[in-house]
């Protein structure tokens, strides 16, 4: 009798341990190796350098410099003589340019005379007395960067520059050019001008007294700023 139970009781064992082998119990899923692939691949094109650079933003001071690099101003200085237009560097001499531009606002220049004209070299203006001596009461360091390309250029005709007493003394005196001079690099370049080159031309022929300045007045009736996006 305890032989059969015993019998019996191994069969259902083997049973059970075949069941076992057949019908084994759920396993999570493994992924497969085209999974493994792919997770792989994007997780290697994420990390790409130019994405990276796409997502990435300029810093505030690339987006200044970018932003004056790519506007500029136009000045236009009535006279009686006719009008002169000239377009500014910003990138190259953001500081006088700034300057020039917050005077021209104030109407610091309007009803000012050139005081020293030579032809075949330059006119000069801004001074509020009239003398060659005076200024706004303050002055500025020069910005005489050789990398920038106004610089590389140097003083050709149309060139429109700050005039000074030394080196970092600029204030309001500026002067153009009417022909084109090997000067040494002393005066900040801040702009070119684009038309009335003709008028700053006969400006410069005007009959003079002993010190340069025109016997009759030649006055910048009005000084006015515009901005103007570089045309590309």
């Amino acid at each position: 009798m305890n032989k059969k139970y015993i019998i019996i009781g191994a069969i259902i064992l083997v049973i059970l341990a075949v069941l076992i082998l057949i019908f084994p119990g759920k396993k999570e899923k493994e992924p497969s190796i085209e999974n493994n692939q792919s997770n792989q691949a994007n997780n290697e094109q994420s990390s790409k350098p130019e994405d990276i650079n796409n997502n990435s933003q300029a810093s505030p001071e690339e987006g200044n410099a970018s932003a004056v690099k790519n506007m500029s101003h136009i000045i236009v200085i009535k006279t009686n003589m006719g009008e002169i237009r000239f377009s500014t560097f910003d990138a190259d001499a953001p500081k006088t340019v700034e300057n020039f531009i917050t005077l021209a606002n104030k109407g610091f220049y309007d009803n000012l005379i050139f005081h020293r004209v030579i032809d075949g070299f330059m006119i000069q203006g801004g001074d509020p007395t009239g003398t060659g001596r005076g200024g706004p009461g303050y002055s500025f360091k020069d910005e005489l960067n050789p990398e920038t390309d106004s610089y590389k250029q140097g003083y050709v005709k149309g060139t429109v520059a700050m005039a000074n007493a030394g080196p970092n003394t600029n204030g309001s005196q500026f002067f153009i050019m009417v022909a084109d001079q090997a000067l040494s690099h002393d005066y900040t370049i801040f702009g070119k001008v684009l038309s009335g080159q003709d008028v700053a031309d006969a400006i410069a022929r005007t009959k003079t007294d002993a010190n340069d300045k025109p016997i009759l007045s030649v006055t910048m009736q009005k000084v006015s700023v515009f901005n103007v996006p570089e045309v590309q």
